[in-house]
């Protein structure tokens, strides 16, 4: 019995091992150089200086209001959203393969790709959006170069990319719930709205939490769709954690910019973990 504990815990070196170096190791030189001063000559210690400027320079503090925001907003329309997609593609429908296919489709497409093709959608004269508003005689807004409406047009089409994937979980979720919990409600006299409160919700529970954690999580993490549609702009109007990090790498304030890194590495994880415990604690067992 003793030779088998031994020999089973040896399968965890390597696995720890890779973990160590890709992981603890750089987190705690993240730690150590977000306390410092540093270029790639040396560095100087200089405190919590990098994390206190963090919070007072409004230019750095409205990315964390910015990532709270997109991250919220982002992860509870894709659930509402992605929820009753997926509700209609699992129902009776002749064409729902090819429905599926087609809300399947912006997966596919590169988020950088996405960024540019809405950019240019979202232009406030030549943009294929105001134009089409035009003909019905609506003047569209600027959106992506108005301060108070950039951050939400960018919400808009993470919203629309990522649906795909959200409504895949579902759809999944969904097909898997036994046929027999509908009949028993049917047979009970449930009607469709019936069924879907108490039969579809909480046994897809799982899928929902699937959703809320995946969507939240890369909501904080966001950065490539808004710096292919933005840059952060207009001035700091969509700047968000990871577009002020790499703005602050960009302009050589190393330490500066993995403070940034830190603060969001601690964010996501103060705010993931329980929501995550909570969804769990939730599921129907």
């Amino acid at each position: 019995m003793d030779k088998k504990k031994i020999y089973s815990k040896w399968f965890l070196v390597p696995s720890m091992a890779v973990f160590t170096v890709m992981f603890i190791i750089p987190l705690l030189l993240s730690l150590f150089f977000s306390l410092t001063v540093w270029n790639f000559d040396g560095f100087t210690f200089c405190g919590i200086d990098n994390f206190i400027m963090f919070f007072q320079e409004q230019s750095l503090r409205i990315g964390i209001k910015n990532t709270l925001i997109y991250a919220i907003m982002t992860s509870g329309l894709k659930l509402i959203l992605s929820f009753f997609i997926a509700l209609f593609l699992t129902s009776n429908i002749r064409t729902k393969t090819l429905q599926r296919s087609i809300v399947f489709f912006p997966n596919l497409v590169s988020t950088v790709a996405v960024g540019v093709v809405f950019t240019a959608l979202m232009h406030p004269s030549k943009g294929l959006i105001n134009r089409a508003l035009e003909v019905i005689g609506i003047t569209g807004p600027d959106w992506l170069g108005n301060p108070d409406l950039a951050l939400f047009s960018v919400i808009a089409v993470d919203v629309w990319k990522g649906l795909s994937i959200a409504t895949v979980i579902f759809i999944a979720g969904m097909m898997s719930i036994d046929k027999t919990y509908y009949e028993a409600a049917m047979i009970d006299g449930a009607n469709f709205w019936q069924k879907v409160k108490y039969v579809t919700v909480p046994l897809a529970r799982a899928s929902m939490n699937s959703v809320i954690i995946l969507s939240f999580i890369g909501g904080l993490r966001s950065f490539d769709l808004i710096w292919a549609m933005t840059g952060g702009g207009p001035g700091f109007a969509t700047d968000v954690m990871a577009s002020i990090v790499y703005k602050q790498y960009a302009a050589g304030y190393y330490g500066l910019s993995t403070a940034g890194n830190v603060i969001m590495f601690v964010l996501i994880a103060i705010l993931a973990f329980p929501l995550q415990r909570y969804l769990l604690s939730k599921e129907v067992e």
